[in-house]
């Protein structure tokens, strides 16, 4: 028998979000009303600003993506909708990135396309077997880069076509390597400064101006949670 999927509510008052206060094992998160039986009775709602439901952990992960972009742009949704929760599906594929900053850039990989546009990854890869999240990073980091490091905090978790990918922020040693001694499928690591961030056509996309404005404020105190279904990586993101 196939479980019965509820539908969740999105519901706003004047112009702020209604969301359930939760909490987990890594501190507060945020749901839409009405997840699934058994939510226990009592459960206390918050009002969000947009500013603030942007830099908050909404799950599902998906519906949140949907409603704040929409919201964005300026037409979000209200009333029940479906609940889309990548986090709830086995990845295909588990990938670390290292968010390496240095002397106001950070370092990434670039792709050129054919007609000369340009495309930008975060240094990382696959997590192989038996890999700890940190030890991929460092692993991928050294094979793309030549670079050594730190792990520091993770910044952010990312659910993306069936990929589960986890960014940390990397204190990072040495210089980068020469590129025929660098694993990089045709990229090339380039310092892009971090305040070109949000109109870089960076990947994942949800992530660019986060990074650049944690740069400014703060690094979070626990990881963002964001679906990315971004595809094109052209026009401005900002939810």
């Amino acid at each position: 028998m196939t479980a019965e999927i509820r539908p969740v509510t999105v519901l706003f008052e004047a112009d702020k979000l209604i969301l359930e206060l939760h909490h987990d094992a890594e501190g507060a998160y945020h749901a839409f009303p009405g997840g699934g039986a058994g939510a226990p009775a009592g459960v206390p709602r918050v009002a969000l600003s947009l500013a603030e439901a942007l830099h908050a952990r909404i799950r599902p992960a998906g519906t949140a993506e949907t409603v704040l972009r929409a919201w964005a742009q300026g037409a979000a949704p209200q009333g029940p909708v479906a609940p889309v929760d990548p986090a709830a599906v086995e990845p295909v594929r588990v990938r670390a990135g290292a968010v390496v900053i240095r002397d106001g850039a950070v370092l990434l990989i670039r792709f050129t396309e054919e007609g000369g546009r340009s495309h930008y990854e975060i240094p990382g890869g696959g997590v192989e077997a038996g890999e700890t999240l940190e030890e991929a990073v460092l692993r991928e980091l050294g094979e793309e880069t030549g670079l050594a490091g730190t792990v520091g905090p993770e910044l952010a978790r990312v659910w993306k076509d069936g990929r589960h990918e986890h960014y940390f922020l990397v204190s990072a040693t040495g210089e980068v390597g020469p590129p025929e001694t660098l694993d990089t499928y045709g990229g090339t690591p380039v310092w892009v400064p971090v305040e070109r961030l949000p109109v870089t056509p960076l990947w994942p996309r949800r992530l660019s101006w986060r990074i650049e404005h944690w740069h400014r404020t703060g690094w979070p105190g626990r990881p963002a949670e964001l679906a990315d279904s971004i595809t094109e990586l052209g026009p401005p993101c900002g939810w």
